[in-house]
């Protein structure tokens, strides 16, 4: 995959810097920060490295950061140096970034507004959403950004999260990986081509591996928009909207998936493996019309990965190059 000049020279100066940016991370004192109060994180700053102590704010999507403020190692309290996080009224995920002497080191922290969320309601198998008129803004909730791994008997993928577009599914997944919910998962259900004649999925996440299990509870659907393109991962779901639990599916083109785009929570894309999530594609089926595969590919373990520094983030994958989109 071809390497953009931004994450190129990102790159570099994350490659001079490594050793000495090993430990270094800004850390949330506890999860949850009600509003209007204090927002207490420590500073933990690479003794190897001289310059400035800085903490960005970063946007998804947007170049330029929000606000940047001087800050010093050991406690700090974000909402001293960022009154905005209260004050503004237009609540969306920032990304809180350690920088020291003008390089991004360690994972950013993940700024979630607290929100009455908007609720899914499904109409002849189509989503609306139907939106609080006054949403209540109740704080943040904050955590470390990090990626997904899912090691696999064909290879490993991984997978960045994104929080900006689905952090309640975000978060949901992080806590079933971690928890090992993912340990000898197959992909119970292979669907190379779409009706459409495109790649379509590849799905897991059932213990049962009949496609009808999952971990004891649903979390709601959350609007995301996301694009379904190749390498993203998104919730599987049954004709309740609400029935969000474990099961997910990764996309094999964007041309296969579009349809999916506002009804499914797509939360995750793919950085790493685009080869391994062609060969889970490509393994031969036991019944096509179900997609049940002969020998099922099996996610091993499933665990996590600090995310690099906000401004090193990988560009997620695309389908290989000459990799032909007909079936097997």
């Amino acid at each position: 995959m071809p390497i953009s000049p931004r994450h190129a020279a990102a790159a570099l100066a994350s490659t001079t810097f490594i050793a000495a940016a090993a430990h270094a991370q800004l850390t949330p004192d506890r999860l949850y920060y009600g509003v209007n109060r204090a927002i207490p994180m420590t500073i933990e700053a690479p003794r190897d490295m001289g310059g400035e102590i800085e903490i960005v704010l970063h946007r998804h999507g947007v170049d330029e950061p929000v606000e940047t403020a001087s800050a010093e190692a050991g406690r700090v309290d974000l909402a001293g140096l960022f009154p905005v996080l209260w004050t503004t009224s237009e609540h969306r995920v920032l990304f809180a970034q350690l920088r020291v002497g003008g390089v991004e080191v360690g994972p950013p922290v993940v700024l979630q507004p607290m929100l009455t969320p908007s609720r899914a309601v499904s109409q002849a198998g189509r989503i609306s959403w139907r939106t609080p008129p006054a949403p209540v803004f109740s704080g943040l909730r904050a955590w470390t950004d990090r990626h997904i791994v899912l090691e696999t008997n064909l290879g490993e993928v991984e997978i960045a999260l994104r929080p900006d577009e689905a952090p309640n599914t975000v978060y949901h997944v992080l806590g079933l990986v971690e928890g090992g919910f993912y340990t000898d998962i197959i992909f119970h259900r292979v669907v190379p081509m779409s009706g459409s004649g495109h790649p379509f999925v590849v799905q897991a996440g059932d213990p049962t591996g009949r496609g009808d299990g999952g971990p004891g509870q649903f979390i709601d659907l959350e609007k995301s928009e996301l694009p379904h393109d190749f390498g993203v991962m998104s919730m599987a779901r049954t004709n309740d909207p609400d029935t969000n639990g474990s099961q997910f599916f990764l996309c094999l083109s964007r041309e296969g998936t579009s349809f999916l785009d506002g009804n499914y929570t797509a939360f995750a894309q793919s950085v790493r493996g685009a080869d391994t999530i062609v060969a889970l594609s490509r393994v031969a089926l036991r019944d096509e019309q179900s997609g049940r595969p002969v020998e099922p590919p099996v996610i091993q373990r499933a665990y996590t990965t600090p995310a690099p520094p906000f401004s090193q983030r990988p560009d997620p994958v695309s389908r290989p190059q000459g990799d032909a989109e007909t079936p097997r």
